[in-house]
């Protein structure tokens, strides 16, 4: 086939409407998402001040939540293998109801353990939602548009996210009574709903060929699944390189999104509630980084964009460092927000690196790229890097010290960067 009827093909494919509702209800699911993972931000604070608990206590939320992560990653790839991505979303979506309605008997228990059982049942259905929505987003379409297609898609997961802090915050900081089980009992009506919605409708298996084209409906040889296609990745140095990026991302932007109310609060320059607000406002910055990597990509390599975001994450994040630490004595200057500024400059700078890292990682896998999707959906384990922030802060007696550990993650993604650029 030539260059200039495959380039034919794929200019129908971006215009062709009957990826249209496929990509418009995968691309809700990146909200639901987004939503419930940004929620434990304000749960950690909202627990240690109505149960009592430390820093490192509150942060098995994110550890018993990533955990849940990694533990169903592979798991949930080997189920979409075999059943296909319909499959995995509706089954997703209804563990995510499941844990959500048992916050219910939660509430009337009270301790931090059952609260942990309802978010590690969570936390299974979603890893089975990203499992198979981030790689089905990048198969509807052409492989070229791949990168800026998955951000689209993750700019609703930061909708997501930048809306939970501030509608969560207001809930628990501004009532003392807030029942903690009233907005997941919410959530787990409008997953049912919308696990109704995809169960009736009709979502294409689709793949792509050698030369970038779409087929649709295409059976995976069993030869060529589960653990055969496992070996077969780990061969792949350029893979392991990505996974290894993918997890320093989620390492630094979750512990962050984790720490920021404790940080923010702790150095005494603003109260939870306020701190709640702008983690709000900052993913909002987040979510627009996403919406103008998506649009910039279009025309500037996602891996030379790679490339300058993580700069400016190492840039931003040794400003929190230094800046925080000239200022944390200085509770009542404006001054004070130097260092705020510089955390939502990295929101703005981190917004492209999952979905862009995550795309780069399947490039090319072909036949891979659902198992290579479950491996890469393990990496939100990193999450629990958290508990060594709070950890850090807990003993050391400093909030300044632990940004060391998102530094280090943001350093990786530069490497990683840098090695793309250099394949070009």
């Amino acid at each position: 086939m030539d260059n200039n009827s495959n380039s034919s093909k794929i200019s129908k494919s971006i215009t062709d409407k009957r990826y249209a509702v496929p990509f418009v209800l995968i691309t809700s699911l990146f909200f639901l998402w987004g939503f419930a993972r940004a929620i434990l931000d304000v749960l950690n604070k909202h627990f240690q001040e109505s149960l009592s608990i430390s820093i490192t206590e509150s942060a098995f939320i994110q550890v018993v939540t990533y955990i849940g992560y990694f533990l169903m990653a592979i798991p949930a790839g080997l189920f979409i293998n075999k059943f296909g991505y319909r499959s995995g979303v509706v089954f997703g979506l209804l563990l995510f109801a499941f844990g959500a309605f048992l916050f219910i008997p939660g509430v009337e228990i009270g301790t931090l353990e059952a609260f942990l059982i309802c978010l590690f049942i969570i936390a299974c259905g979603l890893a089975f939602l990203e499992t198979s929505a981030n790689p089905y987003v990048t198969e509807l379409g052409p492989l070229q548009t791949a990168t800026s297609r998955l951000n689209l898609s993750q700019s609703f997961n930061g909708l997501g996210s930048s809306l939970a802090p501030f509608i969560m915050g207001s809930f628990l900081f501004g009532n003392d009574s807030a029942d903690v089980s009233l907005p997941y009992t919410i959530m787990g009506f409008v997953v049912i709903v919308v696990a109704i919605v995809f169960l009736f409708s009709k979502l294409p298996e689709i793949s792509h060929d050698d030369d970038g084209e779409i087929t649709e409906n295409v059976e995976t040889d069993s030869e060529d699944s589960g653990i055969h296609n496992l070996a077969l990745l780990f061969k792949n140095k350029m893979f392991v390189f990505g996974l290894l990026a993918l997890l320093a991302y989620e390492v630094s932007e979750i512990s962050i999104n984790s720490y920021f109310v404790n940080f923010t609060t702790g150095m005494g320059w603003i109260d939870a509630s306020k701190a709640s607000y702008i983690l709000s406002f900052s993913l909002f910055i987040f979510m627009g980084g996403r919406f103008f990597g998506s649009w910039i990509m279009k025309t500037l390599p996602a891996e030379r964009m790679l490339l300058y975001c993580a700069i400016g994450s190492v840039v931003s994040i040794v400003g929190v460092i230094v800046f925080s630490n000239s200022e944390k004595e200085n509770t009542d200057s404006w001054l004070r927000f130097i260092p705020i500024a510089f955390l939502m400059v990295n929101y703005f700078c981190e917004a492209i690196m999952f979905p862009t890292i995550f795309a780069l990682a399947l490039k090319g896998l072909g036949k891979l790229t659902k198992s290579a999707s479950s491996v890469l959906m393990m990496t939100p384990v990193g999450g629990c890097g958290f508990l060594l922030m709070a950890y850090v802060a807990d003993y050391s007696g400093s909030f300044i010290i632990p940004f060391i550990i998102p530094l280090v993650g943001y350093v990786i993604i530069l490497a990683y960067s840098r090695k793309l650029v250099k394949k070009q």
